[in-house]
């Protein structure tokens, strides 16, 4: 359990040469706690034969993604025990859904997987601006972006629904919204902040656990007939651990990877005027001005009420 997490944990450790502190924003503090515990054990083990530094610290915070009130609460709690924050990986997502709205109105793949890290993005932006130089933001999308449309009349795809497009289309999404947000960090003069978006493998965890309920009984386990041929977590953390403090890595800035390493993206997910057409959208949905630099955008979204 959240293998990736223990890999930039040990890395972070082993290239700053001091302690870490790692935050784990999830939705269900139990199995957050039993991640910790799991973590820490493993670490100390390594610790004993490789490791002279002092562990650091990991905490839990809840996010639930659903519920944009939710993100605002993480956020601002957040913002208020951390002096810094110097990466924000934005991994949370589900896979292949049944159709179903959030309370806040959004088909369910379009908020957990795009909308809600969009919203802890800009919440978050002012004080990873202050948190010095090398700073980064790291976006998990997947290869089955290049399958995705971005319909912007109707992004709850209520007029063609099916799971794979709604995960597609937030996968897209993600691409963009991570070229978009480079455009306008360098737009506004901020230098500091690097973006990424990556696709980290077909890994093996309980993303498929939904398709028996999209599609019929018994597809979760035909879909584990391929287990042998996926990643490991600890392989499929491996390009976002690459993004999160690579040295090379930190001399670029929106791009897209895969294997630790620059790729191309599909056609669409290149596309500037889309990417500037989905960020507007992206705002307007949430109740914000979309014609604004994004200094003082994130100045009011931090003080916005979201109901």
């Amino acid at each position: 359990m959240f293998n990736w997490i223990e890999s930039l944990y040990l890395n972070q450790q082993s290239i700053n040469k001091s302690s870490g502190r790692v935050i784990l924003a999830c939705r269900d503090i139990n199995k957050a706690k039993e991640a910790v515990n799991d973590i820490k054990e493993n670490v100390s083990k390594i610790q004993e034969n490789n490791l002279e530094d002092e562990l650091g610290e990991l905490e839990i915070c809840q996010l639930n993604l659903n519920s944009l009130a939710n993100i605002k609460k993480c956020a601002q709690h957040l913002l208020t025990t951390e002096s810094n924050i110097h990466i924000l990986i934005n991994n949370a997502g589900i896979f292949l859904h049944p159709f179903e709205k959030t309370k806040d109105g959004f088909e369910t793949h379009f908020q957990v997987n795009y909308l809600g890290h969009f919203l802890l993005t800009l919440l978050l932006l002012p004080k990873i601006e202050e948190s010095g130089s090398g700073c980064r933001i790291i976006n998990v999308s997947s290869l089955a972006h290049k399958y995705g449309d971005i319909n912007l009349e109707d992004l709850n795809l209520e007029h063609c629904y099916s799971p794979i497009k709604g995960y597609c289309q937030s996968k897209l999404a993600n691409i963009l919204f991570t070229k978009e947000l480079n455009n306008k960090l360098r737009a506004a003069g901020i230098q500091n902040i690097n973006v990424y978006s990556l696709h980290p493998g077909i890994v093996k965890t309980e993303l498929p656990r939904y398709l028996d309920a999209s599609y019929f009984r018994g597809a979760r386990l035909i879909s584990s007939l391929i287990n042998p041929l996926m990643k490991t977590p600890e392989q499929g953390a491996q390009t976002t651990i690459y993004c999160a403090i690579d040295e090379n890595a930190g001399k670029e800035s929106g791009l897209y990877y895969d294997n630790c390493r620059v790729v191309n993206p599909s056609i669409k997910a290149c596309d500037p005027e889309l990417a500037n057409k989905l960020w507007k959208c992206s705002c307007e949905l949430l109740g914000l001005s979309s014609d604004i630099g994004l200094k003082e955008l994130s100045k009011i979204i931090s003080n916005k009420e979201i109901i």
